[in-house]
């Protein structure tokens, strides 16, 4: 069966019907703007957002943010501060054929009730390129005003024909002092627990630890927790009553979207900013909810290269060490090889001069245009080249003759470090390039006396 826009669910009457029997994380679900907790950055009485949906101005908007930040009630509440008619559709049931006739529907019914229809879409990430091509036109012409709801980061799962439409907000996890009011009002309110319970201390430090920014499941465990105290006859929510309502702690992680790269980004930040005990506790967070062993050797590869390089080149050796042993030892055995490395690289001296040196050359190669190999070095004889310098023939094995194409003589792409084995190279590299801006300085000045003796002959 086709799926169908869901405006009942948002009616007043869809709500006392549903209100009976409902769970506490939608008797709690906000009834206005001002009930919203933790997203004061978006819904400040100044703000843009809430003077459009006062205004009923309200332009196509993209809300991106984590489980249980409040996506889709604020949603709600602003096709109620806009006077719009909301209707949703759900990205992973809703076809291409759904979103046209709730689009046609809207544009018909517009000159009848003369009331904008507000599309919630919700994981609009889940939206196949001819889905989100759907709904251009009517974003496009005001008929709509998109809503999409998404956990995903935007910019790599919608096009930016769709994108240029709407104005992007990024919601955040709820911090510990918003779920402490989302908590208060939860045991407070009438629609919540109505006073009948009370939550010590420790049973609240440990709700909002077990919830990490998730109001809904925030009250989803107090909701059980609530209900054991009540089972047992006790007035006071107890820890354990909390530690109990949690039952195994669910390891939030996707390989494939943004927690993922968040807590290899955390990895890798923690590396480079030498704290050993964060760089091993995101080593084991990746690998205890299911990461790939050598998805976290990757990541110790390539910081091994990018933050440590030449001021230690033992590190890439040690991180290439890692991979090695987690390939031959398998899991769980090889995750003390992985911790092994993390320690190494996060107290190694640090240096991005590699990173930096590959990052100018690539970009100096890629300006295309013709480059000249030097005569010299071309494996081809050329009429009038100079002869191959070849520096185990040479005192100090240090010769003047030009590596590097006309157009890019005397660059210098690698500027090393001043911390550990670069020390060193910095010194050697110095006496290099001195010998070598010699000897250019010397061919120029060879090249323009030819000049001259040419212009002189008759």
């Amino acid at each position: 069966m086709p799926a169908r826009p869901d405006s009942d669910l948002f009616s007043d009457a869809g709500q006392k019907r549903a209100a009976a029997h409902a769970p506490l994380a939608e008797r709690m679900r906000p009834t206005c703007l001002d009930e919203v907790v933790g997203q004061d950055h978006l819904l400040a009485e100044d703000s843009l957002l809430r003077r459009e949906s006062g205004s009923g101005q309200l332009s196509s908007l993209v809300l991106w943010g984590p489980p249980g930040c409040g996506k889709t009630t604020l949603a709600r509440l602003l096709a109620t501060e806009s006077g719009f008619e909301l209707v949703r559709l759900s990205a992973v049931s809703a076809g291409v054929a759904d979103i046209r006739r709730c689009l046609s529907e809207a544009s018909s019914r517009l000159g009848v009730t003369a009331r904008r229809k507000l599309l919630f879409v919700d994981e609009i990430h889940r939206f196949h390129k001819g889905q989100q091509d759907a709904l251009l036109h009517e974003v496009e012409d005001g008929r709509v005003v998109l809503v999409g709801a998404t956990t995903e980061n935007p910019a790599f799962h919608l096009n930016g024909a769709l994108l240029s439409r709407c104005r992007l907000l990024q919601l955040a996890a709820l911090t510990d002092e918003a779920a402490k009011q989302l908590l208060g009002r939860a045991l407070s309110e009438e629609r919540g627990l109505g006073g009948e319970k009370t939550l010590g201390p420790k049973a609240r430090r440990e709700l909002i630890g077990a919830a990490g920014g998730d109001g809904r499941r925030l009250l989803n465990h107090l909701e059980r927790a609530g209900h054991m105290a009540r089972v047992e006859g006790k007035k006071s929510i107890s820890a354990e009553h909390v530690r109990q309502s949690l039952g195994a702690p669910v390891l939030a992680h996707d390989r494939a979207g943004d927690r993922h790269f968040d807590v290899l980004s955390a990895l890798h930040k923690s590396l480079r900013g030498s704290d050993p005990d964060a760089a091993v506790f995101w080593v084991q967070r990746l690998l205890v909810t299911g990461e790939s062993p050598s998805v976290v050797a990757r990541r110790l590869v390539r910081m091994a290269s990018e933050d440590v390089g030449l001021a230690d080149p033992r590190a890439l050796g040690v991180a290439l060490d890692a991979l090695q042993a987690v390939q031959f030892l398998g899991m769980p055995e090889g995750d003390a090889a992985l911790c092994q490395a993390a320690i190494y690289l996060a107290l190694a001296p640090k240096s991005d001069s590699v990173y930096r040196a590959a990052s100018a050359a690539k970009q100096a190669a890629e300006r295309g245009g013709p480059v000249n190999v030097p005569p010299e070095l071309a494996g081809s004889k050329r009429e009038g080249a100079r002869p191959y310098q070849n520096p185990h023939e040479v005192e100090g094995a240090l010769t003047s003759q030009q590596h590097l194409p006309d157009a890019w003589a005397g660059a210098e792409f690698y500027q090393p470090g001043e911390r550990g084995f670069e020390a060193h190279l910095h010194e050697r590299l110095a006496a290099f390039r001195s010998r070598r801006r010699e000897g250019r300085a010397r061919r120029v000045d060879e090249s323009e006396r030819s000049a001259e003796g040419d212009s002189a002959a008759p």
